[in-house]
């Protein structure tokens, strides 16, 4: 992984430690961003997101005591209230249907700790259209929140993707983690766009939210398809996926990727050192130590045909000859860091013993 992307992965890990620390937003302006544009969302206030809570509680089949329980997480004073950083008004929401809900109650107290074994809780019934909107949509974020914290991004995608800032109570969580996982999962466009509209309201989240932000957007614009970088990100991906135990079908399309991108990478070094084999060639033939003389011509009487240089193919390059293994990691090494080099020799090492 490139120095960048270590320095990013680190500045999350740091703020992934630091979420619990409530940090206050500047209280919330009409004028254009930092981008130069007019917002896509906005972040409820206070009293709407207390208001949205006191009617779902009404539809819900609640006695006096529930009901006392959830009026104290919500005190009555709107003062009170609107002070409450976006992620203490998240907070207070799903404890508000931790009290009245069962399921609900399971869901958060799993999301306080770590992955038990490789169990994860049953949320189908979050995807159920029987399940209120406002709490299935929030605890979503929760739940895809707490997958991130454990590495589990394919997990956290499928919770966090179809979301809608205009419906979270915190608006900014939801687009800052969605963004950290697509820049996990390689996913450029879909990144981009996450840090883009996170960034439109950059003063509605925490501080830590628009800084890691700018450092995503600046690691995903770099991403190139098949360069140096994007194949050992693949890799560490696949080292992820494995810690975790997720060695099916996802891993070995990945690892199947990563060698094709390793062929196309070596067989264009290999092109470029017969090429430049070639040009030397040439400059000797232009210079002959007994050249013909004007008069003469040079009547060649072959068949015009050139010997044909095996390259090796995908089925077999993990037994490329050692000399040209050694000239494409020469190569390598002269063009790009070490830590490449070491990474794929790595490989040679694999499916040599493979094949």
């Amino acid at each position: 992984m490139s120095e960048t992307a270590r320095n990013i992965s680190t500045a999350v890990a740091v703020c992934f430690l630091a979420l619990r620390v409530a940090v206050a937003a500047p209280a919330v302006g009409q004028s254009p961003n930092e981008l130069g544009t007019v917002a896509s969302w906005e972040r409820p206030s206070a009293e709407q997101v207390r208001s949205r809570v006191m009617k779902w509680l009404d539809g819900r089949d609640a006695d006096d005591k529930i009901r006392g329980e959830v009026n104290r997480i919500w005190p009555a004073d709107p003062k009170e209230n609107g002070v409450a950083t976006a992620g203490e008004l998240f907070d207070r929401t799903v404890r508000s249907f931790a009290v009245v809900d069962g399921k609900a109650r399971r869901l958060v107290d799993r999301c306080s700790g770590p992955v038990a074994g490789s169990v994860l809780p049953d949320t189908d019934w979050l995807a159920d259209a029987r399940t209120d909107s406002f709490l299935a949509d929030n605890l979503r974020l929760l739940y895809g929140r707490w997958l991130v914290n454990q590495s589990l991004l394919d997990e956290a995608r499928e919770q966090l993707g179809e979301l809608k800032p205009e419906d979270m109570v915190d608006p900014a969580t939801l687009l800052f983690y969605q963004a950290v996982v697509h820049q996990g999962l390689l996913e450029r466009e879909a990144g981009l766009e996450a840090v883009k509209r996170l960034l439109e309201r950059a003063d509605q989240g925490p501080r830590r939210y628009a800084e890691i932000g700018r450092l995503l957007k600046r690691d995903l614009e770099t991403i190139e398809e098949d360069s140096l970088d994007h194949i050992a990100r693949r890799m560490n991906d696949v080292g992820r996926r494995l810690e975790l135990g997720r060695a099916g079908t996802d891993v070995r399309k990945i690892e199947d990727g990563v060698i094709e991108s390793l062929d196309k990478m070596i067989e264009k070094v290999k092109k470029q050192q017969q090429q430049q084999e070639g040009a030397g060639q040439g400059a000797q033939n232009m210079q002959p130590s007994n050249p013909a003389g004007d008069s003469w011509s040079a009547g060649g009487k072959g068949p015009g045909e050139v010997t044909k240089k095996e390259i090796g193919g995908k089925a077999n390059w993990g037994n490329l000859p050692p000399k040209q293994r050694q000239e494409a990691l020469q190569q390598i090494g002269r063009e790009f860091p070490a830590h490449y080099r070491d990474v794929i020799e790595q490989y040679f090492r694999k499916m040599a013993k493979e094949d």
